[in-house]
């Protein structure tokens, strides 16, 4: 089954859109709105490890009034693309397969829209461009490519399922792993299992099949370490307030702090290569870590 997004429009509509489709005022955008207020181009449906993702691309769309450059489509969301004019998800049907690759001293690595091999011992997988990589790997809307050594798209290759390339002396293999049903919310795709130490003032993030271990310090490592110890779905003003103590009570001081804060954990995730819905946040106000039955949490703080 392909992957797609059904959105109802304002007017009651219905449109499909695959991912790559443009969400715009333009005639030839796939869902085409015809409304001042959003841009030519104004939002694109893309795939990102599995999820169904909206971005943005000129201006910022609000998703239970909380502005937002990306978000993991789910079934009954309303998405705000300008004030006043949201539409409606209806369905989401992601992938069933996903492409990943899996090479000795790395494991399995499911990949993102873009990423960079790195040579050494041992090797890396990054979720970014990176100039020196022995291996450049991004999805062009059609397809996966790959180049190896310095970026020359004018020579890189299609790589599918079971596609092979060697780079730097290592031999990396391209897999299609697939996905347990339709992915409709951002908890739909298994990817590597994890191992989380909390010591309170930093957090290590152990990823089966990689040797290189993320450490997240700070006011972020807390964040972790508090949900964590709660096991559990928390509301975010509780967890806040565990974590500063020196606000006075002033809410509006604490919801600031606790956005950044929260803002800045999930970009240090995103970086490391951690999978994207670590930590979830409802629309009730309520934050969670989201642990699969083959993670272990462990709190030693």
């Amino acid at each position: 089954m392909r992957a797609f997004v059904r959105f109802q429009a304002p007017d009651g509509k219905i449109v499909d859109v695959d991912p790559g489709g443009l969400i715009g005022r333009l005639p030839t955008a796939a869902f085409y709105v015809d409304d001042p207020r959003i841009s030519e181009a104004h939002a694109l449906v893309s795939v990102r490890r599995g999820e169904v993702m909206l971005l943005s691309l000129r201006r910022l769309f609000a998703v239970r009034g909380k502005p937002m450059a990306e978000v993991a489509l789910e079934a009954g969301m309303d998405v705000e693309l300008a004030p006043g004019l949201v539409v409606r998800v209806q369905e989401v049907h992601g992938p069933t397969t996903v492409l990943a690759i899996e090479a000795a001293a790395l494991g399995r690595r499911v990949l993102p829209g873009t990423a960079s091999l790195m040579a050494g011992k041992p090797p890396q997988l990054v979720p970014r461009f990176e100039p020196d990589a022995a291996l450049h790997i991004w999805w062009n809307g059609d397809g996966w490519r790959a180049c190896a050594g310095e970026l020359a798209p004018a020579q890189a290759r299609t790589v599918t399922d079971g596609t092979r390339v060697r780079v730097a002396g290592i031999d990396v293999p391209f897999v299609a792993v697939a996905l347990t049903g339709t992915v409709t919310t951002s908890g739909g795709l298994m990817d590597e299992p994890l191992r989380m130490v909390a010591w309170y003032d930093s957090v290590e993030i152990h990823r089966h099949g990689q040797a290189e271990i993320v450490v997240i310090a700070g006011i972020g490592a807390r964040i972790l370490s508090e949900l964590i110890v709660f096991e559990g779905p928390v509301e975010w003003q509780v967890l806040a307030k565990e974590v500063w103590s020196d606000t006075g009570g002033d809410p509006g001081e604490l919801r600031h702090r606790w956005d950044a804060a929260l803002a800045r954990l999930r970009a240090k995730l995103k970086e490391s290569g951690v999978r994207p819905d670590l930590i979830r946040s409802t629309g009730a106000g309520f934050v969670q870590l989201v642990r699969r039955p083959e993670d272990v949490f462990e709190n030693r703080g």
